[in-house]
């Protein structure tokens, strides 16, 4: 029996077919899944890269809401032209505590993967408000009801709890002072002392100019954190790995 007549037996015979691509697949899928067991940790850890502050995860939560990915990724891919203009291509640790991640798959609008402290809290705020303001040819719709939305940390300590669950390394001090945490990032006269040691290099600041905590402020303060944990002038990939 040659080749061509073994291939037509399998292709007409289903019984032959069922085993020969269950035996493919069974194969295939050892070699890709068993060495995965072997691994402490398929993410290379990166220094800098810290769990998103409470005010941070109210942010990143009202940017899903409102579908901010469906227009803008959140990963540059290793290539020239990308590289030149957004930045250092995107490391998969800055995305490990994201639940889900915001990689997206279209880009309508930049990427902003690396859009924290490009521009300041005051420009980010006119973007939202009106985005042809500072960008006319835009499409992108106005956000300025988000200034008159104001929020509370009612159940922030929750939201940090849940994300404890599946592995973000949130402690039970961030937990307890998760309130204090919240408010503290937003008013540039709190005493930040304590959101500082346990979210190095977080922005503190009266975001969206206004009185009290609005989802702009959440908002803003997300966008100002993203692409800025890692130290790229001094990164060095591990090249074990």
């Amino acid at each position: 029996m040659g080749i061509l007549d073994k291939h037509k037996f399998i292709e007409t015979n289903a019984t032959a077919l069922l085993v020969g691509s269950f035996l493919v697949v069974t194969i295939g899928g050892i070699v890709e899944i068993a060495p995965l067991f072997y691994l402490e940790n398929t993410i290379e850890k990166v220094e800098g890269v810290r769990p998103y502050t409470p005010l941070e995860l109210t942010g990143r939560d009202i940017y899903v809401r409102e579908g901010c990915y469906t227009c803008h990724s959140q990963m540059i891919r290793p290539m020239r032209d990308e590289v030149e203009r957004y930045g250092h291509y995107s490391l998969a640790a800055e995305s490990m505590y994201d639940h889900p991640f915001q990689w997206g798959s279209k880009r309508t609008g930049p990427d902003l993967a690396r859009v924290g402290g490009r521009y300041s809290n005051e420009w980010h705020v006119d973007h939202l408000t009106d985005p042809q303001s500072v960008v006319p040819e835009s499409i992108m719709p106005k956000y300025g009801f988000l200034k008159d939305r104001m929020i509370a940390p009612t159940r922030i300590a929750d939201r940090l709890s849940t994300d404890a669950l599946v592995g973000v390394p949130y402690t039970s001090e961030m937990i307890e002072q998760a309130k204090a945490d919240f408010t503290a990032q937003a008013d540039p006269d709190a005493d930040s002392e304590g959101l500082l040691e346990r979210y190095p290099r977080a922005n503190v600041g009266n975001f969206d100019g206004q009185a009290g905590i609005s989802e702009m402020d959440a908002l803003v303060a997300y966008l100002q954190v993203l692409g800025t944990m890692v130290d790229f002038s001094t990164f060095q990939p591990d090249a074990s790995r």
